[in-house]
């Protein structure tokens, strides 16, 4: 078996843990066989001193089919 690595940034007006939550979902509609996810760092976009963006950079591990 073959594994992959893809690095991708999910995003939400919420939180971390949905923006991740949104990396994950998405790419699963275009990538088949995700088996887990790295969490590689956060950041924010901030608009007058409140944050309104939340990011995540994520690794996405998956099978490479034959």
């Amino acid at each position: 078996m073959v594994i992959k690595v893809v690095e991708i940034i999910g995003s939400s007006d919420k939180s971390w843990e949905d923006a991740a939550r949104n990396a994950v979902e998405d790419a699963s509609k275009s990538l088949r066989g995700v088996t887990g996810v790295d969490v590689v760092n956060f950041t924010a976009t901030v608009k007058n001193g409140k944050i309104v963006k939340y990011k995540a950079c994520c690794k996405l591990a998956f099978s490479v089919e034959d």
